[in-house]
């Protein structure tokens, strides 16, 4: 299977192409393996080159974007000439972009009536969420499937209408799984280094994959194989050796981001955490929140970014500033013990640092980062090092991972 995503704000960066990802992660929970994935303009010659080049290689392409009412949206007319039909409208998907119109209060135009226009016999795939059905087209064993570069619109129909029909006309029962361990504190060549010996004695049929991003490693243990349940059974007892060999650097078994670990620790636990941030200005609370149910245990934060929010709002001593400086451990320390007092929680963490790329000094360079974590019965202090080659963002990305990965390991006491 080759993915063709479409647009010109994919290729100048404008949009971030999370539909790839997304239509990766599925496929691969399917067991259904992606070849390729191409990003092209909205461009008439780009487009069908990359259809008649990726059936050269492949029975099925997926397509996003390009299915919208205005000018530049041109694949459906693409297609059409690819195959040699004509647009045609379908009543059925006439009939609810008119009523989703008329919901909305407003007359339906003769270019919002185009997006009921589709190939001559093409399977509609009916779109709840927006005006632009899903297409596929079966021709001499190949398919085209186009959808919606929109990406809720884009999730629905890949869940709902792509993946029961993909599977439906699978003929081999070739098996794909995979399992995931999350890692902290630990490079990744450090990580490559530590499982060397594991590596060389996996089986054939198995990979080790290296996910990272700021603050965080994924692990992903690939097997394939035509007997499922042989597969799962030599994965599983690979990945249970493989948790072994990580050790104490592994912090979940499953693909789930730290701030969700968290708060099913905290619900668990039926406690409420609050932060108090300073160089992470409020990225902690961002993460946290961005949990569904996450009202349920967060209480809220205090972004403190300057000295006078530190002692008016979070009561931070005085004597803490001047002496020791907003980057220290007793400055911290201060924040995350008066922020727990202040919204009356259970957890709290601090955060104060450099993220740069100015302010450094020789005794607290860009990258220093001071975390504490209060607890019931304790106070949890840390000094990190990021370093000033990462950049301002990945090193508040990584200090908010590792303040929660702080939190995580002391939840985690509390209920052992």
């Amino acid at each position: 299977m080759i993915l063709i995503n479409i647009g010109d704000e994919l290729l100048i960066g404008q949009v971030v192409n999370t539909n790839a990802a997304f239509i990766g992660q599925q496929m691969a929970l399917a067991g259904l393996e992606m070849d390729e994935v191409l990003t092209i303009g909205d461009a008439e010659e780009a487009i069908r080159n990359a259809i008649v080049s990726s059936f050269e290689k492949t029975d099925v392409i997926l397509m996003t974007g390009g299915l919208g009412p205005t000018k530049d949206d041109i694949t459906k007319k693409v297609v059409c000439d690819y195959y040699h039909r004509d647009l045609v409208i379908d009543e059925a998907t006439l009939q609810a972009v008119t009523q989703r119109f008329a919901d909305r209060g407003m007359a339906l135009t003769e270019t919002n009536r185009q997006q009921a226009a589709v190939p001559e016999g093409a399977v509609v795939l009916s779109n709840s969420l927006g005006t632009a059905p899903g297409l596929w087209i079966e021709e001499v064993g190949k398919v085209l499937i186009m959808l919606p570069g929109v990406p809720f619109e884009m999730e629905k129909l890949i869940k709902e209408e792509v993946l029961p029909r993909l599977q439906a006309r699978r003929t081999d029962h070739h098996a794909i799984q995979y399992r995931v361990l999350q890692c902290t504190n630990i490079t990744e060549s450090g990580l490559s280094d530590l499982l060397e010996d594991y590596e060389k004695q996996l089986p054939e049929n198995l990979s080790l994959a290296y996910l990272p991003k700021p603050g965080i490693i994924r692990l992903r243990l690939t097997g394939r194989g035509e007997d499922a349940a042989q597969l799962q059974q030599t994965l599983e007892a690979q990945f249970q050796l493989l948790k072994q060999a990580v050790g104490e650097y592994a912090f979940a078994d499953e693909d789930k981001e730290m701030e969700e670990i968290v708060g099913q620790l905290l619900l668990k636990r039926g406690c409420r955490m609050a932060t108090a941030e300073s160089c992470t200005g409020g990225y902690i609370a961002h993460l946290v929140t961005s949990v569904p149910g996450s009202s349920r245990y967060f209480q809220g934060s205090v972004v403190s970014y300057s000295n006078e929010v530190k002692r008016e709002i979070l009561n931070v001593r005085e004597d803490n500033l001047r002496k020791r400086g907003a980057v220290s451990e007793e400055v911290v320390s201060d924040m995350a013990l008066n922020v727990m007092g202040l919204l009356d929680v259970d957890y709290a963490v601090a955060t104060s640092g450099i993220a740069g790329p100015d302010g450094g000094t020789e005794e607290k360079p860009v990258g220093t980062v001071w975390v504490a974590v209060a607890t019931p019965v304790r106070l949890v202090t840390h000094k990190f090092q990021f370093g000033k080659r990462m950049g301002r963002q990945q090193i508040i990305e990584r200090a908010a991972r590792a303040a929660l990965n702080m939190l995580r390991i002391e939840i985690e006491k509390d209920i052992r």
